[in-house]
């Protein structure tokens, strides 16, 4: 039996690390809710692009998203495309402007917009995915406004994730192309943890059970709800998948996770030398061609009577 003495120190030694366990839960989940916000270097008149500044309220109603909205080119019935930026990036990142024009110029109208807590949108903290689908779907709601038919969804790495969790819960959505996408949330926030902080990879998972706890009471997040690789299997078609197998950011291994899980006739590129969301630096025009034409196949075939490419 221990003595008095070593039972207290027993039990301070307990508290400590109980204590120990929580605080590192929480800066887990601080850190998966905060993102740099990083000012708009470029508009689309940079690339002689007319466009109109919009806003529009998240589905949620409890921030305002700011966009642009570039016009189909051509007159009568027509499909639109949501971009889906990544984390700490912003409308006009990750060679979004670049493709937006591509598409424009294959008959599409083109939304982008700036997520919660980025860019000019408002909101102070993002949510690993869980609110930000909200955002999507509001972005949505204005693509519909302005008489789009058919809407397609185009994200990158964080957006990725996010485009095929809003298509799972709007079952308008027609179509998502996702670059670099995370498999679950619970996973990648575990490899920022490895990755940011000394403790090792294998003992992050210890912590995520607090972290769940943690997440769902200060901020309404639930985690085992951003799981894009769960949300992909209630898709009622094909998705298009592109990474790069030198990602370190997001593993490989995400997209075919995501992959696995996809309707049939999902195809998953993958391209060789690149790094994270880098597959349009190193295959431009193949890049372009691949979401082009699943487009065209995915949105604008199912309205064939009354849209052309």
């Amino acid at each position: 039996m221990l003595s008095r003495p070593l039972v207290r120190i027993a039990a301070v030694v307990s508290f400590l690390l109980c204590v120990a366990y929580l605080a590192v839960a929480f800066f887990m989940v601080r850190g998966a809710t905060q993102a740099e916000r990083n000012p708009i270097e470029r508009t689309p008149s940079s690339l002689g692009l007319a466009y109109d500044e919009v806003s529009f309220p998240s589905r949620r109603g409890d921030v305002a998203l700011r966009g642009w909205y570039l016009r189909p080119a051509g007159d009568g019935p027509f499909a639109t495309i949501i971009f889906v930026h990544g984390l700490g990036s912003n409308r006009a990142s990750d060679h979004a402007l670049d493709l937006a024009a591509e598409l424009q110029r294959s008959g599409f109208a083109v939304l982008l917009f700036d997520l919660r807590a980025h860019g000019e949108s408002g909101g102070e903290r993002v949510s690993a995915g869980y609110h930000e689908r909200s955002d999507v779907l509001g972005a949505y709601d204005f693509a519909r406004s302005r008489g789009s038919g058919a809407v397609g969804l185009v994200g990158f790495s964080f957006g990725a994730g996010i485009a095929l969790l809003a298509a799972a819960d709007e079952p308008r959505i027609a179509a998502v192309v996702a670059d670099s996408a995370f498999a679950d949330a619970g996973d990648l926030i575990a490899q920022e943890t490895a990755r940011k902080t000394p403790i090792p990879e294998w003992l992050v998972p210890a912590f995520l059970p607090a972290a769940r706890v943690i997440a769902q009471r200060l901020h309404g997040i639930d985690l085992d709800e951003v799981a894009p690789e769960e949300a992909v299997r209630r898709l009622a078609y094909p998705v298009l998948l592109a990474h790069g197998d030198l990602d370190e950011r997001v593993p490989l291994g995400h997209g075919e996770r995501v992959f696995a899980a996809a309707p049939e006739g999902s195809y998953l590129w993958t391209v060789t030398g690149a790094g994270h969301v880098e597959a349009y630096d190193l295959a431009r025009p193949e890049y372009e061609r691949r979401v082009v034409d699943y487009l065209r196949k995915t949105l604008l075939l199912e309205i064939s009577d009354t849209i052309r490419p």
